[in-house]
């Protein structure tokens, strides 16, 4: 199917979007031995979000055979009463709307009890719920890419659980950037894992959210009162965390580099998702300046049979975010790095980020600007995609 809607004429993947969790969104996922377990997605009591819910829901019933999709939602009404926020057949029809040719889907509030889970056991519980509730969500359209999460903490349940997204219907496989158990992400105990997406296929995904640096608690300590978040609630994303996002990605990066998981897996592939893009060029300038230092000396550097900027070149891909200079980035670091994305129904995407992203782009030659909207994103996915 040729992209059409919103996005014209232009064939364009997008890299992050997601699904707004209804507050029984994970029920019928769960395994029965750990029903009532698990922690409830947005509390017990009822919630804004729960009016928010119900004035989507009435819409949807109201709908005949064929969702009434306005001209251009990602112009309209964002989180849970956007359209398609949950409802997959109304997802369907709002790809059809923007022309995306596909889009990965990630959570919201899905991973809640992934990581507010007491025990192991119910970690993991909560992690193969979750997985089987976005594989269904995605399973009804082959444009929609479900994205698993997997904890690393346990490396042989890591095996076990992303081969059970896999197999269920999963394109990638998110994972925290923090240090596992306070292992190196480099470990050899996880090299089972990294194997397996090697051999399947399929890409892991760093995201805003599981291992994100924010500020340290110390330096809050200022005199004042904390300023809201970005959408003036209390727990999300403020000025001093922003200047973090990037802080984990290039700290798990580094470290697949050095400990050689991209030297061992070289059909390994990767994707930076909601975390910004502008830090990248200079990484890749950084991360070149350190090992002609510290190559001299260090046996590990030396096993290395490519410059670490080139591993990064090889593997992994990066989401700029509407209002950064793409056209900057691609001039100064290659057209073979940055991917287009829309965070929707998420409000931080914007009304428009195809025009905000165009708008940083005079001048760059049509080569460029399709490996930015379609083939890069079809590189990160190991395959060509439906157009």
């Amino acid at each position: 199917m040729s992209s059409t809607g919103y996005m014209g004429s232009r064939i364009a993947h997008d890299a992050d979007s997601h699904v707004m969790e209804t507050r029984e969104w994970l029920d019928g996922f769960i395994e029965p031995e750990f029903k009532g377990q698990l922690r409830s997605l947005y509390g017990r009591g009822p919630s804004p979000i729960d009016k928010m819910l119900d004035a989507a829901k009435q819409r949807i019933a109201a709908y005949g055979d064929v969702p009434a999709i306005s001209e251009n939602p990602i112009k309209g009404d964002k989180g849970w009463v956007a359209e398609g926020a949950f409802d997959a057949r109304e997802r369907s029809c709002v790809l059809d709307a923007l022309g995306f040719s596909s889009q990965l889907v990630f959570p919201t509030a899905g991973l809640r009890p992934v990581l507010a889970a007491r025990d192991e056991a119910s970690r993991y519980a909560a992690t193969r719920a979750y997985n089987r509730a976005i594989a269904s969500f995605c399973g009804t359209d082959p444009r929609l890419l479900a994205v698993a999460y997997v904890p690393l903490d346990d490396p042989e349940q890591a095996v076990a659980d992303a081969r059970e997204a896999i197999e269920g219907g999963c394109a990638a496989v998110m994972i925290s950037a923090a240090a596992p158990s306070g292992r190196s992400p480099g470990h050899p105990v996880y090299d089972a894992f990294w194997g397996l997406l090697e051999r399947a296929n399929i890409p892991f995904m760093l995201h805003i959210g599981p291992g994100t640096k924010t500020q340290p608690t110390p330096f809050r300590n200022n005199g004042r009162e904390r300023a809201p978040d970005l959408h003036g609630g209390g727990e999300n994303l403020r000025f001093c965390d922003y200047m973090m996002l990037w802080f984990a990605p290039q700290t798990f990066l580094t470290a697949l580099i050095y400990d050689g998981v991209f030297a061992r897996f070289p059909e390994l592939r990767g994707g930076v998702i909601e975390s910004g893009a502008g830090w990248v060029p200079d990484f890749l300038r950084q991360l070149d300046l350190a090992y002609k230092s510290f190559s001299r000396t260090d046996p590990y550097l030396k096993e290395l049979d490519r410059m670490p900027s080139d591993f990064i070149r090889r593997a992994v891909k990066f989401t700029p975010f509407p209002g950064e200079d793409v056209g900057h980035m691609i001039r100064d670091a290659g057209s073979d790095l940055f991917l287009f994305s829309s965070d929707y129904p998420h409000p931080e995407g914007t009304r428009d980020p195809f025009g905000r992203f165009e708008r940083t782009m005079d001048g760059l030659p049509e080569q460029s600007k399709d490996q930015f909207y379609r083939s890069n994103f079809e590189e990160m996915m190991g395959r060509p995609l439906q157009a």
